[in-house]
């Protein structure tokens, strides 16, 4: 499978890395290796780039695509959420920078045939880690009504989540959903016509997130990564973070506002008894978009956010 090499926010993220040779840094979502590909150029000679994905696919594209750099390169194939591990197991005891874009590559929704998208006919399956043995179809097909629509308004946000829920568990006792196209006709038929036409999105959009969410834990692997952050990065080390909805910005937030806090006492203590201090600062107090040019030129940009930090 050919990966195409576009990455979304290069230059701010690459800017607020602040790079210098003989850096050790971490690329936590390899995808096309766009990131990862400036990141190594600005740190050799001396530094060290651990690439981490759950894609089988993207660890062999980034080996093909940065093998000049092959001494300087760590390939893992694994998830983010075990970054303390990963170093652990490579004698790491500390990163300059940790980059994590958590949007998804055009490759794995055009051709890597795991049913991403709701405009292709693939099987409903949606694991970006294929050693995984949940599917969506094992959701769609075997989770209870109140289940489903549980997902669906807690992970996509999705208004008519019983209706689709519903629907699915009818249709299903006829014939098992097995398709994105099963899926999506489902929900097509299901959200009345009149409010599908006053979306901004396609009606199945919600649907489909949610799903991926919860086939591959997304937003439980995120809290997990982001309370590894502070004792990974070295002082002065940056953490830059891409979001692409509001489900991971809030997380990236929360952890980012607890890392900064100073004192956790109640008010009406005379002084602070539970010393706290703070490990991380907001580099940019509020997230970064992409320029309206790079929105244009790449429509899955448009949802981006960028978040950095840094170790104090």
């Amino acid at each position: 499978m050919g990966f195409e090499h576009t990455s979304v926010m290069p230059v701010e993220v690459f800017a607020y890395q602040n790079l210098k040779p003989g850096d050790v840094c971490v690329d936590c979502t390899l995808g096309g290796a766009g990131h990862a590909g400036a990141t190594i150029e600005a740190i050799l000679p001396g530094g060290i780039l651990v690439g981490i994905d759950q894609d089988h696919e993207a660890i062999a594209n980034a080996k093909k695509v940065l093998h000049r750099f092959a001494k300087n390169i760590v390939l893992v194939h694994d998830n983010f959420a075990r970054l303390s591990n990963i170093l652990h197991q490579h004698n790491i005891t500390g990163v300059n920078s940790i980059v994590l874009d958590l949007g998804f590559s055009l490759n794995q929704i055009t051709k890597a045939r795991r049913g991403f998208s709701f405009n292709l006919n693939e099987p409903l399956d949606m694991r970006m880690d294929i050693r995984n043995n949940l599917t969506a179809e094992t959701i769609v097909n075997s989770f209870g009504e109140k289940e489903l629509a549980d997902l669906f308004f807690r992970f996509g946000e999705e208004k008519f989540s019983r209706r689709i829920a519903r629907a699915i568990v009818r249709n299903r006792q006829t014939h098992p959903i097995a398709t994105t196209q099963d899926l999506t006709r489902i929900i097509c038929d299901t959200v009345p016509k009149g409010r599908a036409a006053a979306r901004k999105i396609h009606p199945a959009t919600r649907v489909f997130q949610a799903l991926r969410i919860a086939v591959n834990q997304e937003l439980e692997n995120l809290a997990l990564f982001m309370k590894q952050v502070p004792d990974l990065l070295v002082k002065g080390g940056r953490l830059c973070v891409l979001c692409f909805h509001s489900l991971e910005d809030r997380i990236v937030k929360q952890h980012l506002k607890a890392f900064e806090t100073r004192c956790t006492c109640p008010k009406e203590l005379p002084r602070c008894v539970c010393n706290t201090t703070p490990t991380m600062k907001a580099i940019v107090k509020k997230p970064l978009i992409p320029t309206f040019r790079e929105m244009e030129a790449n429509p899955m940009a448009r949802s981006a956010k960028l978040r950095v930090a840094e170790r104090i």
